[in-house]
C-alpha cells in the first residue's frame, strides 16, 4: 500500500515538473505572413484567447491585424487591413491602430480592445468588425457615444450576463461596457494612479493591463506599474492577491512573492493564474492556496525550446489557458507564440 502511494505521489510530482514548451506559430521575423505553424509571422503580438474548440485568437498589435490559429496550426488573418486607421466593415476592409487585448464571449463575438485608437472594437461570426464604444481623438463615429473616452485601452474580459471590462490603462482605471453599451467606472479613481485596495473608485491602480475572469465572475487584474495581482469582485471590492511593489522573481505565497512588470494573465479550470511576468521572461503561476512559483522561464531572454524552467522567452505579454490545460504564450519580443503542455 505504501509503495502505491509512493508511486502515485511520484507520478504526480513527474506530472507537475514535466512541461514542455514548444514554438506552436511563428517563424521569429517580424512578418504578417499566413500559413502554417512556423511559416506564418507576426509582429510584436500582444493579446490571446482561446475558444472551446481550441483555435487560438491573437491581437499581431503592430501588424494592426487580429489573427487566427486553429488547432493543427494554420494561421489566417480573420480581420484588418493592415494600414493603421479605425476603420469598420468586414474582415480585411476593416482596420485597427495596434490593438492589444482579445477576448471571446458567450455569443462568440470577438472583443477588442484597439489600443491606440482608444476604441473598443467587436468582430461577429461572419467577421463584420464594428466600434461598441469610444472615440479616437476628435474623430467621431455615428451610431457610437462618443461622448466615451477611453486612454490607451489594454486588456479585456468579457463576463457571463455581456459585460464587458477593460483595463483602460493610462487611466489607472477598470471600466465596465454593459450590453446596453453604457460605460461606467468599475474600479480605480480614473486619472488618479495608486495603490490601495478598496471598493470601486477608493481603490487605485497603477497602469493596470492584463484582465482574466473566473466562472464566478470575478475579475484578476496585472496591476503593471505596481507589480502586483490584483482581484476584483462583483461587487467592485479589490484585493491585492499576490506580489510587492518592489521588482523581484521571487516565489512563495501570496505578497511574499515578487514579480517585473506583469502583463498577460489568464485562469484555468481550477482555479489558478497564469500570468506573463514580462519584466522577469518568465511565466508564473499562483495556485489556488496563493502559492505563486516559476511555470516556465528561465529568466534571460531568448527563444529555447525544452523543458520548463530551462527555456527562454523575451518579454512575454499575452498568455491564455486551453480546455486541455495547456498554456499559450504571445511572446512579444520573438514575434512567436509558444505552448507549454504536458
Amino acid at each position: 500500500m505504501l509503495i502505491i502511494l509512493w508511486i502515485c505521489a511520484a507520478a504526480c510530482f513527474n506530472r507537475e515538473k514535466h512541461r514542455i514548451v514548444t514554438t506552436f506559430a511563428g517563424s521569429g521575423l517580424m512578418g504578417s505572413a499566413d500559413g502554417w505553424t512556423v511559416q506564418a509571422s507576426f509582429a510584436n503580438l500582444m493579446g490571446l484567447a482561446i475558444d472551446a474548440d481550441g483555435n487560438v485568437y491573437v491581437a499581431d498589435s503592430h501588424n494592426n491585424l487580429i489573427r487566427r490559429i486553429k488547432k493543427d496550426g494554420m494561421v489566417t488573418t480573420i480581420a484588418g487591413s493592415g494600414a493603421v486607421g479605425s476603420s469598420d466593415g468586414l474582415s480585411r476592409n476593416a482596420s485597427f491602430f495596434n490593438p492589444a487585448g482579445i477576448a471571446i464571449g458567450k455569443n462568440g463575438c470577438l472583443y477588442i480592445a484597439d489600443t491606440h485608437n482608444n476604441l473598443i472594437r467587436q468582430i461577429d461570426s461572419d467577421g463584420m468588425v464594428k466600434t461598441i464604444t469610444g472615440r479616437r481623438n476628435e474623430t467621431p463615429k455615428f451610431g457610437v457615444d462618443t461622448s466615451v473616452q477611453f486612454d490607451n485601452p489594454v486588456g479585456i474580459v468579457v463576463d457571463s450576463k455581456g459585460n464587458v471590462f477593460v483595463a483602460d490603462q493610462f487611466n489607472d482605471a477598470i471600466r465596465k461596457i454593459d450590453p446596453a453599451g453604457i460605460v461606467t467606472n468599475f474600479a480605480g479613481g480614473v486619472g488618479k494612479p495608486g495603490f490601495k485596495d478598496g471598493l470601486g473608485s477608493s481603490a487605485s491602480f497603477y497602469l493596470p493591463c492584463g484582465l482574466a475572469i473566473d466562472s464566478a465572475d470575478n475579475i484578476y487584474v496585472t496591476d503593471t506599474f505596481n507589480n502586483l495581482i490584483r482581484k476584483i469582485n462583483q461587487a467592485g471590492m479589490v484585493t491585492t492577491i499576490a506580489g510587492k511593489k518592489t521588482k523581484g522573481a521571487v516565489n512563495g505565497n501570496g505578497v511574499s512573492a515578487s514579480f517585473s512588470y506583469p502583463a498577460g494573465i489568464s485562469i484555468d479550470k481550477q482555479g489558478n493564474l497564469f500570468v506573463a511576468d514580462a519584466g522577469n521572461n518568465k511565466i508564473r503561476r499562483i495556485a489556488q492556496n496563493g502559492e505563486v512559483s516559476t511555470f516556465a522561464g528561465n529568466g534571460k531572454p531568448g527563444s529555447v525550446n525544452g523543458r520548463d524552467t530551462t527555456v527562454s522567452f523575451f518579454k512575454p505579454y499575452g498568455v491564455a489557458v486551453a480546455n486541455d490545460g495547456s498554456v499559450y504564450v504571445a511572446d512579444y519580443l520573438n514575434n512567436m507564440v509558444r505552448k507549454i503542455s504536458y
